[in-house]
């Protein structure tokens, strides 16, 4: 055997025993495979910060401890005309208990601005029939000033679908129609998330509302696709923060009461 070839010959061998050596070392030095910790009941409990007890009302619909009360019947100082923001609400109190419209005055809107919010609202419209579809106690609840809650007598009323009473307005109508004879009061349980702008002011996020009329869902999360026009598509045109909730002056005799909010 020539003297390169025996060379070679006890390099491969010399090479093989260390790549064995390497592996037995390896093997050797590598730790055990670890079990996972056995969950526990109370690795999954939450107990800070402790969730903020408030009273709920003793009756339904009315406003619990941590609700920003709007409007009692008592008075309307929550509130100032749309019309000149630095007037009263013209709108009449009727028995303390609830706030008519005044035909020609205008809205109404809060002094105080709003985001995110859960918002009740009784109201009903004219105990007597006299007009029928859009003109039958027409008003509207608008969310931060600019996106409409339809008010609307739409007992054996028909109108357009997006227009009747717990629509968006000309946005989305409502998936059921759950309105009370004309004699009752109604209720919305509203639950309004408000839209997120970019820095850039485009849209970021799309105001989303859930809507209860008279305890029946109406609104399931609903995207609000831009102010609600009478006429045109809706967009966001511009970014804002918080602004005030106001209601609707249609020309129509339409009544309001028990309005308290919760912010979220």
């Amino acid at each position: 055997m020539k003297p390169n070839t025996i060379r070679n010959y006890f390099l491969s061998i010399t090479l093989f025993s260390m790549t064995i050596a390497m592996a037995q070392h390896d093997y050797v030095n590598t730790p055990p495979a670890v079990s996972p910790m056995a969950m526990k009941p109370e690795m999954t409990e939450i107990w800070e910060p402790q969730v903020k007890v408030i009273t709920p009302a003793k009756k339904m619909g009315d406003a619990p401890s941590d609700a920003i009360v709007l409007f009692d019947g008592k008075n309307l100082d929550q509130w100032v005309s749309q019309k000149d923001v630095t007037k009263p609400a013209p709108w009449k109190i009727v028995d303390k208990d609830y706030m008519e419209v005044v035909d020609g005055s205008g809205g109404i809107q809060t002094k105080m601005q709003f985001g995110d919010c859960q918002l009740h609202v009784e109201w009903s419209a004219p105990d007597v029939v006299v007009d029928g579809g859009q003109w039958r106690g027409n008003s509207g609840i608008f969310l931060q000033n600019r996106y409409e809650l339809q008010v609307l007598d739409s007992y054996n009323n028909r109108t357009y679908s997006n227009g009747q009473a717990g629509s968006i307005y000309k946005d989305h109508p409502p998936l059921v129609n759950a309105m009370k004879i004309p004699l009752e009061w109604n209720t919305y349980d509203i639950i309004y998330t408000a839209p997120r702008f970019k820095t850039d002011g485009n849209i970021d996020a799309p105001a989303r509302i859930t809507v209860l009329h008279n305890g029946v869902l109406v609104q399931n999360n609903a995207t609000i696709n831009g102010l609600t026009l009478y006429m045109g598509l809706h967009n966001y045109p511009s970014p804002h923060g918080e602004d005030v909730i106001s209601l609707q002056e249609h020309g129509c005799k339409t009544q309001f009461r028990n309005i308290w909010l919760r912010k979220l």
